[in-house]
């Protein structure tokens, strides 16, 4: 019996139906036998998640799932002190491998069976990614919560991992003759920079623009991951030359392209986050582009800096409330700014900023260039968390080995890209025979590949602003 028809389920019946779906796990000793075949129960599984309304029952049910079919504790304790045992009888090595191997079995929860069984289900897989997406946005508003849940999620994460890795991954390229429904989706997508009608969506499969996607074996045909690239012949300091409305280019001239700016890179399934697509895709997509246009010379990108408008803002507060005098722009900076304002506290600045209004004065404008480029490179190369990257763009790009290359005065001037970032925009470029080392020096002593351009950037912020 599925759940009433209001979408919502009576907690008895979200228990039967649970303990129906999720299987036991098998006695160590059978483990190899082939489980009995799940699929009826699997797919009522589905069914029964689908008519549940997106909400608050979905999570009650996740929440249930994790917390009453994880990891038989018990058991747990029981195989950890039989590991122990072996080590301080010293066992042959046999005896304790297999101790080890018991421990290793008992420790996955229940659940993990239920989502094996649902991958294995024709459509399952798109299932479990849906399912994810729900379990990621229950956590970000705390719909559901808690170390079960977040354990659950990352199991799931992990399972994903695997069956998304890049063997069973199609790189697909988008032209304007592919079926509708793709362009829709693509179109839908585009988190970074919007697409405003279907003139700005040829543009963008167009000459000069390449866009590709990752496909999966299991879902063929539906975008995963999407990324959109420009030929150009200098590395773009802007986004306004790049998704501008123009009227289609003429056609391609090969010999006018040296250079391949990735302007976008977007994931079209939430329960996809976390998992390892973005960086494959730009690899396969290099390797793509140097087989097509082999005089391609330099791959860079042309990237957002989200967060950095409110970290400017914040920083702005925390000023205030220790100091009259504010110590991120130099004395004549500041007289200048404050003759512009009208104010001799940051309040009307902060203002400006949370409102977009100070694009608007161009006086304004001039006097904020340098101090904003200053803090942005401070942002992007001197914040930290936990030791790398503050911000997830950059941390993205440098874990993937490129170098920290041009920040980009008023790149985005959109309403979003002022509001994200003060509209500017970061280069983040790929020297691809440096890649493998610049990735492994990041991820090992946190270093950053970084410009002189940057790093001149950020010694006036060390110079001028005091943290």
């Amino acid at each position: 019996r599925g759940p009433a028809g209001s979408g919502t389920a009576s907690a008895a019946g979200m228990e039967e139906l649970l303990s129906r779906s999720v299987p036991p796990l098998p006695p160590y000793e059978t483990k190899e036998k082939a489980p009995p075949p799940a699929e009826l129960r699997s797919a009522e599984f589905v069914r029964y998640y689908r008519a549940l309304q997106a909400g608050p029952p979905r999570a009650e049910l996740l929440t249930r799932l994790a917390r009453d079919f994880g990891v038989d504790h018990g058991r747990v304790a029981e195989f950890s002190a039989k590991v122990l045992q072996a080590r301080e009888q010293q066992r042959e090595l046999g005896a304790l491998l297999q101790a080890e191997d018991r421990l290793r079995y008992y420790l996955s929860p229940q659940y993990r069976g239920l989502f094996q069984h649902l991958g294995r289900l024709e459509g399952g897989l798109r299932f479990l990614v849906e399912l994810r997406g729900d379990l990621l946005e229950g956590l970000a508003t705390k719909a559901v919560d808690g170390p079960h849940v977040k354990e659950m999620n990352g199991v799931l994460k992990n399972m994903l991992s695997e069956w998304f890795s890049t063997g069973f991954l199609n790189l697909e390229r988008v032209t304007w003759q592919s079926p509708c429904e793709v362009l829709q989706k693509i179109s839908d997508s585009e988190a970074v920079h919007p697409v405003r009608n279907w003139v700005d969506m040829k543009r963008r499969v167009g000459s000069y623009r390449r866009c590709y996607f990752f496909s999966h074996c299991a879902i063929p045909g539906e975008p995963l991951i999407v990324l959109h690239v420009a030929l150009t012949s200098d590395i773009s300091s802007s986004i306004q030359a790049i998704v501008k409305e123009v009227p289609p280019l003429e056609t391609e001239d090969a010999d006018k392209i040296t250079t391949a700016i990735f302007y976008s890179i977007s994931l079209t399934q939430q329960g996809l986050q976390g998992v390892e697509l973005g960086t494959y895709l730009i690899k396969r997509v290099v390797k793509e582009l140097q087989k097509e246009l082999p005089q391609i010379k330099a791959f860079s990108t042309l990237s957002p800096i989200p967060g950095f408008t409110k970290w400017l803002v914040g920083l702005f507060s925390s000023q205030t409330k220790e100091l009259e005098r504010n110590e991120l722009f130099t004395e004549s900076e500041w007289q200048e700014i404050s003759e512009i304002t009208g104010d001799s506290t940051t309040e009307t600045l902060k203002k400006l900023l949370n409102n977009n209004e100070w694009v608007r004065s161009e006086k304004l404008v001039e006097v904020l260039h340098s101090p904003f480029m200053r803090l942005c490179a401070w942002y992007l190369y001197g914040e930290k968390h936990r030791g790398y990257a503050l911000n997830p763009v950059a941390n993205f790009h440098l874990q993937n080995g490129s170098v920290m290359w041009r920040i980009n005065w008023m790149a985005d001037t959109s309403p979003r890209g002022i509001a994200a970032s003060c509209g500017m925009m970061v280069n983040y470029r790929y020297f691809l025979e440096d890649t493998a080392s610049n990735s492994a020096a990041y991820l090992g002593t946190k270093q950053i590949k970084a410009s002189e351009q940057v790093l001149s950037l950020v010694s006036q912020f060390q110079q001028n602003s005091k943290l």
